[in-house]
């Protein structure tokens, strides 16, 4: 793939020289009038000797005034040589992030159709899985390699932005075996709460075994937590049961990660 116009003209990382020229400029600007010629040294691994050169030159080039020993300012030239410069490096930034990242990154969905090499392909989210196939989607890819239904499929060049949307955690706390533990569990508010979830999880015993007296196995109990959060943000819509000591720490934890949660009375009345 050849590179655009715009990007070729970034001259500045064809030359050590002239990055390090670049960087020490950016440094005096940084912490003029007063520069510590040795910190910028130890910053940029260079000598002490080889900055106060730089500094020499960039000086002899109109880009740097100095005012007597250790003062420096950057001059409109200097910081027209910066400017011209950074621009030139964010442009070639996006480029390697638009372009070629796109290009080399490959994302893993499920095929939900035969799908043959070089195929455009929508790309989407269902239950918590991506999926590939033929269609609109509001994001789509190029297949790499030829792929049967139900399979693994490598996806390239993604583009458009993939419809998601993150799932509602229910919270139900269970009192603890001191306090009467599944016992004290409200079957039919139990029972409201799974109709509306895909995944179910339980921390402590009582909250597991609250769930298996009524017919339903916590799909998660070990790593719960984590697994609840991870569910949602692909997501699922879940339901965690919980004893009442660990209730407060994990809303906290739902609160720094940002999700959107329920919060439910299942203790008999």
């Amino acid at each position: 793939m050849t590179e655009p116009d715009n990007v070729r003209s970034t001259t500045i990382l064809r030359s050590k020289r002239e990055v390090t020229r670049f960087q020490i400029l950016v440094e005096v600007a940084e912490h003029q009038p007063a520069v510590r010629q040795l910190e910028i040294a130890e910053k940029l691994g260079v000598t002490p000797q080889a900055v106060s050169e730089y500094i020499r030159e960039l000086v002899e080039d109109g880009m740097v005034s100095a005012y007597g020993r250790g003062r420096y300012e950057v001059t409109r030239t200097g910081i027209e040589w910066v400017l011209n410069n950074a621009e030139e490096l964010e442009t070639y930034a996006r480029h390697i992030r638009r372009d070629l990242i796109q290009q080399v990154s490959v994302w893993t969905a499920i095929a939900d159709a035969n799908l043959h090499k070089g195929e455009v392909v929508g790309v989407y989210m269902k239950d918590g899985w991506l999926y590939a196939g033929r269609g609109d989607q509001s994001a789509s890819g190029q297949v790499i390699e030829e792929t049967v239904t139900g399979e693994d499929v490598g996806v390239t060049r993604l583009n458009g932005i993939i419809d998601h949307h993150e799932g509602v955690i229910h919270v139900c706390k269970v009192p603890r075996i001191q306090r009467g533990g599944s016992r004290m569990v409200n079957p039919d508010a139990l029972q409201e709460v799974l109709e509306g979830v895909k995944v179910v999880a339980a921390v402590g015993l009582e909250a597991y075994i609250a769930l298996k007296t009524r017919g339903r196995t916590a799909d998660m109990f070990f790593g719960a937590r984590e697994g609840v959060i991870e569910a949602a943000f692909h997501g699922l819509d879940c339901a965690m049961f919980i004893v009442d000591e660990e209730f407060t720490e994990f809303l906290k934890r739902l609160e720094d990660v940002g999700l959107t949660y329920r919060i439910h009375d299942l203790i008999r009345a």
